[in-house]
């Protein structure tokens, strides 16, 4: 009894086990099938449409296959009595499953009469297969279900009551169920395919539904997160869809009202009469990027945004959406407009700067039907006031002068601080223009200025020119030269460009233009040194002056007079000095003993060159033979008075390393001869206009005497340039002066010639 009771009282278990098993392999069997639905109403609709037109097509087909076969007898009008119905159901109907169903109903009386009409005809059954492969359309199982149950119904009751109109053999009209469970079968086997295709495509659509979710979702992470405000606009100017930052910046609500368009944004644009930005996108074919000025409704403030708007298309070129991000670069623009500013302005003066002035001369020459004026300003021993009240006196000097130019000059000239204590103006007008202006700006300055809660009286120097056209350097450098012409007239006038100066300027742009071809060449050859004998008291030589002069492409022989002045202003003196500082030490090495010493002449901006001092120090210690004592600099008189430089300090410098120094040029500067306590120099060169003439004229004699004892009590030799004839060396001679040089002797030559002429000879007595 025991095994009876256990199988008893385990059935139950085991049939509910069983059950769900079942259940199991019937939702697995499902799963198989497509799921039916998916479809979005637009596309339902459209498929629809074409069913419902086929349907109600095929009432005329049957009538006029009705005329061909029996005439239009009681089956067709049945037939199309019982189709039109359900047309007019699947018309009118609302939603989707009684219009699909009516279809597939219509569907079934189309099919059920034209078997009928045909007398049961074998090939007319194939219409049912047509049917279910296009009630497949609606990817539904109610009208695609209707119609599997409709063709077994039509083909088991019609056989057994009509056999003759459903079936054209004995077997079907002696067993009319069988034959319609057969054909219901044979449809849905042929409908087999219709269903893997419906299950295939719910699949793919069911990947690309999820791609596209995921792509959504990142897009709605980059949309909603990203910190560039960003919306989304209907061709009709609605926002479908905005950003956080796009509301943060706008200060709109988190949810705008119904219909909120771009019209009730809080922002207009700055310029009414502009054309409107949505006008502008809506119009535009290409994506659209600008930046407009906009003005904030809610606070009055202006901003300006950087638009950049991309429009989205269906296939016909219909604008369907507008996709736009904004960013407010207004802080960006200020910033700009300050860096302009501040190109454009002096920092200083506040007036022009340099570049902004060639720009503004330049649009003026070009557009300007007549000539253009300009006056260049420099003020008159501006370094004595560096000097004596320091450099933010002198700044202060520069503010209230160009306050004053400001004031002075016609309303609309352009006024300009070039740098240091340099002004230039422009305006329209001829040379007259420009001595009215230039005459009204020294009269002007004729004034004290206030600086500092005090009155300081300066002058200045103009130089105006006048122009029709061209290119703006020219003309700048015309006034430019012209000052420099008033300048060295004394300053505190006015002087006006001329051939002559203009003459000399073209000199000038030639030597320069010459020099830097040289520079840039063989500089041997180029820029020869030639060397100038120094002779003592007792006729030996002493030492050389290094001299450089060049070479042109045609082989002529240029003095120093031709191209030094031209490298002084542009700055190639330094690359040219250390040329020849270079070559002089090279040739003193090659002559050893025969030479006692060479002079090299040094320009203030080369000793203002913060690597001269090491530059000259690297080039003794890399000849170490060589004793620093026989390389001496000659540095001028009144380049040492002009300039602005602690040059006592460098020449100190120079002299730790064992480098003599030379005072060039003496007399000719504004110093005293108590002035030479403070030099350290070695060596004292009398000017060529102290030994002229000297063996006729007692003053100069008396002079040179008190430059030789003052020069020996300092520990200082001397040396007489411009020694030309023998009365004078001898004149020389009788004072005691130590040394000299000049034509007398030798003319500066090439180091050839000097070594052959010069270094072979022990005396030089006489001239060569």
């Amino acid at each position: 009894m025991q095994p009876f009771r256990t199988w008893r009282t385990s059935q139950p278990g085991r049939r509910g086990t069983d059950l769900r098993h079942v259940w199991t392999r019937m939702i697995r069997l499902m799963a198989l099938l497509p799921s039916g639905g998916g479809l979005r109403d637009e596309d339902w609709a459209r498929r629809h449409r074409l069913l419902t037109t086929i349907l109600a097509a095929t009432i005329v087909l049957l009538t006029a296959f009705g005329v061909f076969a029996d005439g239009l007898n009681g089956t067709w009008l049945t037939t199309v009595f019982l189709i039109l119905p359900c047309v007019i159901a699947a018309s009118r109907l609302p939603g989707r499953r009684l219009p699909s169903t009516f279809v597939a109903l219509g569907f079934v009386m189309a099919c059920g009469g034209f078997v009928a009409i045909a007398h049961g005809l074998t090939e007319a059954h194939f219409s049912f297969f047509i049917v279910i492969a296009a009630l497949a359309l609606y990817r539904d199982w109610t009208p695609f279900g209707m119609f599997l149950l409709g063709t077994t119904l039509h083909h088991g009751v019609f056989g057994v009551l009509v056999s003759n109109r459903t079936y054209d053999h004995d077997a079907a009209f002696a067993h009319p169920w069988t034959w319609a469970l057969l054909h219901a079968v044979a449809v849905l086997l042929a409908a087999g395919f219709q269903l893997v295709q419906w299950k295939m495509t719910e699949s793919e659509e069911r990947r690309s539904q999820q791609n596209l979710d995921e792509s959504q979702a990142q897009l709605s992470i980059a949309f909603d997160q990203t910190p560039v405000p960003m919306a989304m606009i209907s061709p009709e100017g609605r926002l479908l869809r905005t950003n956080e930052a796009y509301r943060g910046w706008l200060d709109l609500p988190e949810e705008l009202p119904a219909g909120f368009t771009v019209d009730d944004l809080p922002i207009t644009p700055a310029d009414a009469t502009s054309p409107g930005m949505f006008d502008h996108i809506l119009s535009a074919d290409e994506p659209v990027a600008t930046t407009r000025e906009y003005r904030r409704l809610d606070n009055g403030r202006h901003i300006w945004v950087d638009v950049h708007a991309t429009g989205l298309r269906d296939q016909r070129g219909r604008l369907r959406l507008i996709f736009v991000h904004c960013v407010d670069v207004t802080d960006n623009r200020r910033h700009q407009e300050e860096l302009r500013r501040q190109v454009r302005q002096d920092s200083l003066t506040g007036l022009l700067s340099r570049s902004a002035f060639e720009n503004d001369l330049s649009e003026l020459l070009a557009t300007e039907p007549d000539q253009v004026s300009v006056i260049y300003v420099d003020v008159d021993r501006f370094k004595s006031i560096n000097d004596g009240a320091g450099h933010t006196a002198g700044d202060d000097v520069l503010r209230a002068l160009s306050a004053r130019l400001a004031a002075t000059v016609p309303d609309g000239s352009l006024v300009a601080r070039l740098g240091g204590d340099e002004f230039v103006v422009a305006l329209p007008g001829g040379i007259e223009t420009a001595l009215r202006t230039g005459h009204g700006l020294l009269d002007a300055c004729a004034e004290p200025l206030l600086v500092d809660g005090g009155y300081l009286q300066i002058s200045i120097s103009v130089g105006v020119a006048s122009a029709s056209g061209g290119p703006a350097e020219a003309v700048v450098l015309a006034a430019d030269t012209a000052m420099y012409a008033a300048k060295r007239a004394g300053g505190n006038r006015v002087a006006e460009f001329n051939d002559t100066m203009r003459v000399a300027v073209q000199d000038r742009i030639a030597a320069e233009a010459r020099l830097r071809r040289a520079l840039a060449g063989d500089r041997d050859t180029a820029l020869p040194v030639w060397f100038q004998p120094i002779v003592g008291a007792d006729g030996e030589l002493a030492g050389a002056e290094t001299l450089v002069r060049m070479r042109t492409p045609e082989g002529d022989i240029v003095g120093p007079n031709l191209f030094v002045p031209a490298a002084e202003e542009t700055g190639l003196i330094v690359p040219l000095g250390e040329h020849v500082l270079n070559r002089a030490v090279r040739h003193l090495i090659e002559w050893g003993d025969q030479l006692g010493y060479v002079s090299v002449n040094v320009s203030p901006r080369q000793l203002a060159e913060p690597d001269f001092v090491p530059d000259v120090a690297a080039l003794l210690a890399s000849h170490p033979g060589l004793d620093p004592s026989r390389l001496i600099l000659e540095i001028t008189e009144t380049a040492l008075l002009g300039s602005s430089l602690d040059v006592q300090q460098r020449l100190e410098m120079l002299k730790a390393i064992g480098v003599r120094i030379a005072l060039d040029d003496f007399g000719t500067g504004y110093s005293s001869l108590t002035w030479l306590q403070s030099i350290p120099a070695d060596i004292v060169k009398l000017d060529r206009s102290f030994v002229a003439g000297l063996s006729a004229d007692p003053r100069k004699s008396s002079i040179i005497e008190a430059v030789l004892w003052l020069a020996r009590s300092l520990n200082m030799a001397v040396v007489a340039e411009g020694v030309e004839d023998e009365a004078d060396w001898e004149a020389l001679r009788a004072l005691g002066c130590p040394s000299a040089q000049g034509y007398y002797f030798s003319r500066p030559l090439p180091p050839a010639e000097f070594e052959q002429k010069v270094l072979q000879r022990s005396r030089m007595a006489t001239t060569p």
